[in-house]
């Protein structure tokens, strides 16, 4: 990160650069794998300044063409973003559920026009094998349980996309990762963060040195959970508390927005006494992670606090930030660079997608095309690795040494 913005770029230039930078990722996101389809042709309605001749509108695959999902899990995250994000899909469909409650897996199949013998439970799971429509599985469920359906699923022949965290331990995402290469089916873990269109834009401006040499992150992300019933206040199914669930995103967001790994880290775990909400978890976590480059990362989240989240980049010529960051909609990027001797702000303006659209459809690009995804089993085993080495850090109150990935853990294509 120790490029400089080119003496040539004027204060004009920088901020046309950056206000334009949407179309970068764009073009960007096309490297990755995508599916021909047919496109409508369109007279441009705008300027051939800012839009180009050939206004071609991309149509999706026909129905019996997409890539078909099963659901496996129907709790609030399925039915809050999940399956409204496949209605948006240009290559995906949902094709059957697994829940352990058949009336709403039936009424949720009836909204979605999918048969009752589309419904299956925990049980029957294997039965998926004999669905042909079923190419993939979405794995929704706590996260104690991504290893056994990951390996039920690649068992019958079907590729998987998990939720994160990957899993509970270094040893399950090992696990995970072992059974789909045997099965030669694909293996991806859902960071939407990484397919959005404002982290991409961010991850560009400092890659192109836009803000200079890069110094700090600073994220944080919090939320003041209350049901105490839920299954992310057991350490048996969560694994952890606020860390794995919200943390990770600070923590993903430092390793693929500098495009390095973090070397090692220092950490403390505070938690309300006699709170009820963190009898099992913990509450709050602070951690700093040093990379190689001499870039430190200050990351904080928690389960108490009220809900806040944002992400700072402060570089040696310009900061940049977003805030809110890591929520499923309404991301915002600004920031300010010292440009020809004076500082110049800027605010780009970028098309919000929907991220989970994005990368269903991601995943269902690298079935049809046999392409590994850009976030793999490595980029969710080495987060979990080093959510290890936080919580030893602060058991301990020492500094831990974190441990390296022998390849790179994100396939090319969606870096900015």
């Amino acid at each position: 990160m120790s490029s400089s913005l080119p003496s040539a770029l004027s204060r004009r230039g920088f901020l046309a650069a950056a206000g334009t930078v949407a179309a970068g990722i764009v073009q960007s996101a096309a490297a990755a794998p995508t599916i021909p389809t047919p496109t409508i042709d369109f007279e441009p309605i705008q300027s051939p300044e800012t839009e180009p001749p050939g206004d071609l509108k991309p149509l999706p695959l026909e129905p019996g063409k997409r890539i078909g999902y099963a659901i496996v899990g129907i709790g609030h995250l399925t039915m809050e973003a999940i399956v409204p994000a496949f209605a948006k899909t240009q290559y995906s469909k949902i094709t059957a559920l697994v829940t352990g409650d058949r009336a709403k897996g039936l009424q949720l199949a009836r909204a979605l026009g999918l048969p009752g013998t589309a419904v299956y439970d925990y049980a029957g799971f294997e039965r998926l094998a004999d669905q042909a429509d079923v190419d993939a599985v979405y794995v929704v469920l706590p996260n104690s349980m991504h290893l056994e359906y990951t390996q039920r699923a690649a068992r019958i022949g079907k590729h998987v996309l998990c939720e994160k965290p990957m899993a509970t331990s270094v040893a399950d995402c090992q696990q995970m990762i072992d059974a789909c290469e045997r099965a030669k089916k694909l293996l991806m873990i859902a960071y939407r963060q990484q397919y959005e269109p404002n982290n991409l834009a961010l991850g560009k401006l400092m890659r192109d040195g836009r803000l200079g040499t890069v110094k700090q992150i600073v994220a944080c992300n919090s939320q003041n959970e209350a049901n105490t019933a839920q299954w992310r206040h057991r350490r048996a199914l969560a694994g952890g508390g606020s860390l794995p669930d919200v943390g990770i995103y600070c923590l993903n967001a430092s390793r693929f927005l500098s495009g390095e790994e973090p070397t090692e880290v220092m950490a403390q775990l505070y938690s309300t006494p006699n709170d009820p909400r963190f009898r099992e978890i913990e509450e709050t976590v602070h951690f700093q992670l040093r990379y190689p480059s001499g870039l430190m990362a200050q990351c904080s989240s928690s389960y108490g606090a009220h809900l806040s989240r944002f992400l700072r980049v402060n570089g040696s010529k310009g900061w940049a930030e977003m805030s809110p960051a890591f929520s499923y909609g309404g991301l915002k990027l600004k920031g300010s660079s010292l440009v020809d001797g004076h500082e110049t702000a800027f605010e780009p303006s970028i098309r919000e997608v929907d991220q989970f659209m994005r990368e269903i459809d991601h995943m269902s690009a690298c079935i049809a095309t046999g392409t590994p995804p850009h976030t793999g089993g490595a980029e969710g085993l080495q987060d979990q690795k080093i959510i290890t080495a936080i919580y030893r850090a602060a058991e301990t109150g020492r500094t831990v040494a974190i441990e390296q990935p022998k390849q790179p853990t994100r396939a090319p294509g969606f870096a900015a």
